[in-house]
């Protein structure tokens, strides 16, 4: 007989033969820390010293072939230690061993009673219950998540700033808020100038303005119907400008990490819609492993939630995309493609989040040539708008 399992257990690893029989063991130590590691280790399909010692001294007993329940464990002793391999799954004398698990700790000396066995048992799965947990916590794509929501968190604060300090200082230079649309370059502009007399005083390039739109600010400077600010009123304004100021750079810095956080934990969604919509995918889905096992069609509309259940709810027409709209292939598109470049869009999204869950494999280019092929196919077949058909409620009342 050349063919024996390997069943890893709470107390060691054993080898069985067909009628539930040890012929070989390796013990844990008495060390409920390392026991629980080891045990994570066999479970991700690690190849423990354990593993190594058992199937080298079964070898040396006349066994050949290795039968493992465990996929990965068994791939990784094949390519590790050159043996050969088989999978099979609830097997019944696997089952029938680990049932009498207790009388194998007990007589083999491991646990000198069964209370022993039973309290070793509650200490070593609360140690490898917490340890997963720990890893779940650390897991890169619920990072990208909490990152995600702080960066939206980081927008409406900034927004908050931005506006109550431009109505502040309204009061003193009204007419900036008219030439300065942009937040962050009207909140430089108070901190490096504060008081609108020393507009005139300054060359306005060095904050990034047009020689033309600074001319028009040093004009309006000059000529401003404003009040005078007291200079504790204006101090107080540059400072609210420097904060918000600080956290445009902790955006920018915030917005870096998440991209070469998605570079590395999701390379080939990031292929497909780049980092920042890619993000937001694992953000709505609540992680990368639940978003490679919702359907393409789940995908599509993640981020339009509300017109969908409005659509559920009224028999109005459903949404045909939700954030993945901010892809260039689906917004930059007629309006007429745009549904049909959403679904093929959502389809290889579905495959490469199921990719980056479960392989690590790049298949990024691979999968963005062919979405590419397909979007060149729906502009060249829908180049013209479809006719216009009166629209009906879905539940046909309209």
């Amino acid at each position: 007989m050349s063919e024996i399992y390997i069943v890893p257990s709470l107390i060691g690893v054993f080898g069985v033969n067909e009628v539930g029989e040890i012929e070989e063991k390796v013990l844990f130590e008495k060390d409920v820390e390392a026991a629980a590691k080891a045990l994570s280790a066999l479970q991700h399909g690690t190849v423990t010293e354990l593993v190594e010692i058992i199937v080298s001294n079964l070898r040396g007993k006349g066994f050949r072939v290795f039968i493992f329940d465990n996929p990965r464990l068994g791939e990784a002793v094949k390519s590790t230690l050159g043996v050969d391999i088989d999978v099979r799954t609830a097997e019944p004398c696997v089952s029938e061993f680990r049932s009498r698990l207790l009388d194998v700790a007990v007589t083999s000396g491991f646990a000198e009673t069964p209370e022993d066995f039973n309290k070793w048992v509650r200490e070593v799965t609360s140690s490898l219950t917490r340890s997963q947990l720990r890893k779940a916590s650390a897991r890169q794509d619920l990072q990208i998540v909490q990152e995600v929501l702080a960066l939206d968190d980081l927008d409406k604060t900034l927004n908050l700033y931005a506006t109550r300090v431009r109505e502040w200082y309204s009061l003193h230079f009204p007419e900036l808020g008219d030439l300065v649309d942009k937040h962050e370059t009207y909140l430089r502009l108070i901190t490096s100038y504060g008081d609108r007399s020393n507009f005139e005083a300054t060359p306005l390039q060095e904050v990034g303005l047009t020689e033309e739109k600074s001319e028009a600010i040093v004009q309006m400077a000059s000529d401003s119907l404003g009040a005078e600010v007291a200079e504790g009123d204006m101090t107080q304004i540059r400072s609210m400008s420097e904060v918000a100021l600080k956290m445009y750079e902790i955006r920018r810095s915030l917005e870096s990490h998440i991209e070469e956080a998605m570079k590395e934990c999701a390379p080939n969604i990031t292929g497909l819609v780049g980092s920042s919509i890619g993000a937001r995918l694992l953000a709505l889905a609540g992680g990368l492993e639940r978003l490679a096992r919702m359907p393409a069609s789940t995908i599509q509309v993640l981020g339009a939630e509300t017109a969908l259940f409005r659509s559920l709810k009224t028999g109005s027409l459903p949404p045909k995309h939700g954030i993945i709209f901010q892809s260039p292939l689906i917004h930059q598109s007629e309006r007429w493609k745009r549904g049909k470049i959403a679904r093929a869009l959502a389809g290889k999204l579905a495959i490469a989040a199921r990719i980056d869950a479960f392989s690590d494999r790049d298949q990024a280019d691979h999968l963005r040539s062919d979405l590419e092929r397909r979007v060149e196919e729906i502009h060249r077949k829908y180049s013209s708008p479809p006719r216009k058909i009166g629209r009906k409620r879905r539940d046909g009342k309209g």
